[in-house]
């Protein structure tokens, strides 16, 4: 057979992977079929990128990983469903677009109605959903794209009104007054992964409310003190036992204020005076501990971080204004003790850059302590939450397995969860109100007078149910069965809790079935310097202009070698162009292969005793690759595959046969049967990381 014109000229992967990566999405080359099962049914979801942007070196990692795992299945046999989709993100969407149209037209969301604002950003969404589609497409991700979902589309709908309204049936859902995060800028509760924490110096102030309270507090928000209903100390703490259950009502600077001293062993009796002056409208941790007291609340900084129910001095100041002059007050009145300079850990917005609030707001909640009925026994969704680390059929494999013990003690400490948001782009409160009436239900009031909640849903509500909303919940619930809980979820540690968590709560709410039955959780994507990419600090890498300068399967291959399970990646480009050099490797070891054997034909039967030893050391390489991904070491397996065929096959066989197979006859055509055997299925082998590449040359070499 004649050598194939294109190894005449040298690699470029410009002209091969774009070319691959177009081909396999027009012929659908990835859908579903399970005709082609011989070993059994293998389904993944994609995590859903949110649409707010084009997919970064986090998600190159991501898909890396993850299309290996799919494509090595396809490899063993197995039908494998791999579905698609992305996040609506919510406020971080929303916010993008009200960011623009304040810059482009000096606007904001309140000049629009709901409906004409919602489809504003709906349509911003799915331009960026379109580029993201395509860079998916040309990372060559073996994806099954008549599949494809959104989190905010009509199906997805559908599946969150489901839920909302099982859940709020069940007593789990509700709505309350509780101390939340608030975006006083965006002017909505945000999440805690929608919290960035800047180190900031302030200042701890240590001072007495009154000359009356001989008992003095530190705090580094004197402005807040207005708020306080009590003073914790530690039920140990001899200085302060003696002054447990007095009150003291005096005023602090101006304003009257009544504090009960109240003993709590959660008060750490070392730290600062041992003495706890408790707010609990403005301090998530303060409110619990009014709730084991009992306290009243009284809020004294409004929704736009101004001063409220004070006086006149104070009330409508920003809180670092009143703060300075409640130290002035404080210096002129001699009840300021000490002031240290510290470093704090100040929580911001992500998306607006606000300082947060902490504010009592009415809000809808989830209850994870509260019990009820699931499927005839009684539970809460916090137990529910641990079951998945107990022997049995709900058992979920954590990979690496450390992250079990993270997962526990985020989960013991679970506080109920405030899903409402003040925006408008998100799937809406299925609530209706009319008079003091309520309706909670998945089709809508149509009767005049009732009027629907205006929140909307956090967005991890919605893609908590990724696993089974994908596969048609609640409308499929028997064609599920093959493909739930799905076999493996492969995500960024840093969102176990934010995203994985949720995943498992509501999976076993829903379906009394774990969503997956390993997690598998990579590190973040950093650089040199280790410092997690951003566009902030200016460090972050576009993965589509090291595909374009390298190559996608240099890229892949240069992320998966090494890169453990749960252990940050540092981003080099001297790695990256390496396994560049590794696809030329293997472009040119094809083509010398190809030439030497372009005359030959033969099999395993044509191997002298020599060789086939040989080829058996290499099958039994081959078989700890094949162990390495079936136990979902992939970095390991690659590593192996690297090692294997540059410095065995090329360095060591190729050059071996080089010198033998013009003297022998029979050695010639066996050291080339051997060559051509190994190579082949290297190439197969190796098509799971770096598929562009080995599918073009098995493509042709197997004509």
């Amino acid at each position: 057979m004649a050598i194939p014109e294109m190894f005449t000229r040298p690699y470029n992967h410009l002209e091969h992977e774009k070319a691959l990566a177009e081909k396999w999405h027009k012929e659908n080359t990835y859908t579903y079929n399970e005709a082609e099962n011989t070993k059994g049914i293998f389904t993944m979801v994609l995590p859903p990128p949110n649409v707010t942007g084009i997919l970064h070196m986090g998600h190159a990692v991501m898909l890396s990983i993850e299309d290996a795992m799919a494509r090595y299945k396809r490899f063993r046999g197995y039908s494998v469903l791999f579905i698609p989709g992305t996040d609506h993100a919510a406020i971080a969407t929303q916010t993008l677009v009200e960011k623009e149209i304040a810059k482009k037209e000096g606007k904001t969301r309140h000049d629009y109605s709901q409906e004409v604002f919602f489809n504003m950003v709906d349509t911003f969404a799915k331009e960026k959903q379109k580029t993201i589609i395509e860079q998916l497409i040309a990372f060559g991700a073996s994806l099954d794209w008549t599949r494809l979902a959104f989190t905010l589309d009509d199906d997805r709908n559908t599946s969150v009104k489901e839920m909302f309204v099982r859940m709020y049936n069940d007593g789990l859902i509700y709505r309350g007054a509780r101390v939340i995060n608030w975006d006083p800028k965006g002017q909505t509760t945000i999440s805690d992964d929608e919290i960035i924490l800047e180190e900031r110096t302030g200042t701890l102030y240590t001072f007495y409310y009154h000359k009356d309270i001989p008992i003095p507090i530190s705090t580094t928000r004197p402005e807040t003190k207005f708020g306080d209903t009590a003073i914790a100390v530690n039920p140990k703490d001899t200085r302060y036992t003696h002054y447990i259950g007095k009150i003291f009502s005096v005023t602090f600077c101006g304003v009257p204020i009544t504090l009960q001293v109240i003993a709590d062993k959660e008060v750490d009796k070392e730290y600062g005076t041992g003495a706890l002056g408790v707010t609990p409208a403005h301090s998530m941790t303060d409110w619990e501990i009014k709730e084991r007291h009992n306290l009243s609340v009284k809020q004294v900084v409004n929704e736009y971080a101004k001063m409220c129910n004070t006086n006149e001095s104070f009330d409508g100041l920003k809180v670092l204004v009143a703060r300075e002059k409640v130290i002035e007050e404080l210096k002129k009145n001699s009840l300021l003790i000490k002031e240290e300079e510290v470093t704090q850990q100040i929580p911001t917005a992500e998306r607006t850059g606000a300082v947060i609030e902490p504010l009592p707001k009415e809000q809808w909640f989830v209850a994870v302590d509260k019990e009820f009925n699931h499927f005839g026994k009684k539970t809460t969704l916090k137990k529910l939450l641990l079951s998945v680390l107990q022997k049995g059929d709900n058992r979920i494999q954590f990979i690496p397995e450390y992250f079990e013990s993270t997962y526990t003690h985020w989960i013991n400490n679970l506080r109920d969860w405030c899903i409402s948001r003040q925006i408008i782009y998100g799937h809406r409160i299925p609530v209706w109100y009319k008079g003091n009436d309520i309706y909670c239900g998945v089709d809508k009031k149509t009767e005049t007078g009732w009027v629907q909640d205006t929140d909307t849903l956090d967005t991890w509500f919605s893609s908590g149910m990724w696993t089974f909303s994908t596969l048609g919940w609640p409308h499929t619930k028997e064609k599920m069965k093959k493909h739930h809980p799905i076999d493996i979820l492969e995500t960024g540690y840093d969102i176990l809790f934010f995203w994985v968590a949720r995943m498992i709560m509501m999976s076993l709410y829903a379906l009394n079935e774990i969503p997956f039955k390993k997690i598998y959780l990579h590190g973040i994507a950093r650089d040199e310097q280790g410092r997690k990419m951003s566009k902030s600090l200016g460090n972050a890498i576009d993965p589509r202009v090291l595909s374009e300068k390298y190559g996608t399967d240099a890229m892949r291959m240069a992320l998966l070698v090494g890169s453990a399970p749960g252990i940050d990646i540092k981003i080099r480009e001297d790695k990256i162009r390496a396994y560049k050099l590794f696809a030329n490797k293997i472009w040119n070891a094809t083509r010398f292969v190809l030439e030497l054997t372009e005359n030959i034909s033969g099999n395993i039967s044509d191997l002298t005793e020599t060789d086939m030893a040989i080829y058996l050391e290499w099958k039994d390489i081959e078989k700890s690759i094949i162990q390495e991904y079936d136990e979902y070491r992939v970095h390991i397996a690659t590593d192996k595959q690297y090692a294997y065929f540059w410095h065995t096959y090329c360095d060591v066989l190729i050059e071996d046969i080089k010198k033998r197979y013009k003297i022998n006859n029979e050695q010639h055509i066996s050291g080339k049967v051997l060559l051509r055997m190994i190579l082949k299925e290297q190439l197969e082998l190796l098509t799971p990381a770096m598929p562009f590449i080995s599918t073009c040359i098995l493509d042709t070499i197997g004509e």
